[in-house]
């Protein structure tokens, strides 16, 4: 018997050829070797810079400058503006004035302390109202010639030297004029001229001066001072006992005449010198 080869149906090969038509393309081959699995490159972060210790250096300064400078500010107007100082020029000058420059390190962190402070040779910087206070009382005007009687360190001064042109002051002790001039030119204040010598015959070649303060004590007024005003001058001075406390006075020179106002109860370290014990210059 002979064998008859099987044929599929027309119709069968249509639907077969339409089913592999419709079957999903074969997905892509997926990456086999370790290069192809290695993600692409991304560029190399940028290395953060270090600082150097000069910067780091200037950093903590300004910090520093910075912190005082609030505590000078709050100094200001707690201890000084609210106890009645109202000059704007005066108060400027307060907050101008870096006080802790003025201070033996030991003492920075009281520097804007509404007190003294010891300086050496049994000496002290004033309290910061009391400087203001008696700057005030001189009345002075940008083109005053002034005198101070005390150097000390150099602080008063530098409030002074920010409202008139030149200050003269004078101080007894050789070391602490010495260093009072050294840091005055330190920062900047040029202007203020220092002498070694007793204040309390004040400085007669550049006489006459519009104000004279005084910053230690006398146990009476100082007669060649009040020679040494101008017309209109101001002599602002505390006066009493060695180690007790003293009366603070204004003294106004009208012509011939001297008005003299009590401003009340301070303490000063006494003044020193010839002058004072009665002694001929």
């Amino acid at each position: 018997m002979i064998a008859r080869k099987r044929t599929l149906p027309r119709w069968t090969l249509a639907i077969l050829l339409a089913c592999a038509a419709c079957a999903p393309p074969t997905p892509p081959a997926m990456p086999t070797t370790p290069s192809e699995l290695t993600p692409p490159a991304t560029a190399p972060a940028e290395p953060t810079p270090q600082a150097t210790p000069d910067a780091t250096a200037a950093a903590l300064a300004a910090a520093r400058e910075e912190a005082f400078r609030n505590a000078r500010l709050r100094m200001v107007e707690t201890t000084i503006r609210a106890r009645g100082v109202s000059d704007p020029r005066v108060l400027a000058a307060m907050e101008t004035v870096p006080r802790h420059e003025f201070v033996p390190d030991q003492y920075l962190a009281q520097a804007y302390n509404d007190h003294p402070l010891p300086i050496g040779f049994g000496q002290t910087i004033s309290q910061p109202y009391i400087v203001a206070l008696m700057t005030e009382l001189l009345q002075l005007q940008p083109g005053d010639k002034v005198l101070e009687i005390g150097t000390g360190s150099g602080y008063q001064a530098a409030v002074l030297a920010e409202l008139v042109d030149e200050v003269w002051t004078i101080e007894i002790i050789p070391e602490l004029a010495q260093s009072a001039e050294a840091r005055l030119k330190r920062l900047g204040y040029d202007r203020v001229h220092v002498r070694v010598g007793d204040g309390y015959y004040g400085w007669p070649e550049e006489a006459p001066f519009d104000a004279i303060i005084v910053t230690a004590a006398p146990d009476h007024i100082p007669q060649p001072l009040l020679q040494q005003l101008t017309e209109d001058g101001r002599l602002v001075v505390p006066v009493g006992p060695p180690g007790g406390y003293q009366t603070l006075w204004q003294l106004v020179r009208e012509g011939e005449e001297v008005k003299a106002f009590n401003l009340g109860g301070v303490r000063f370290v006494p003044l020193v010198g010839g002058g004072q014990r009665g002694d001929r210059p």
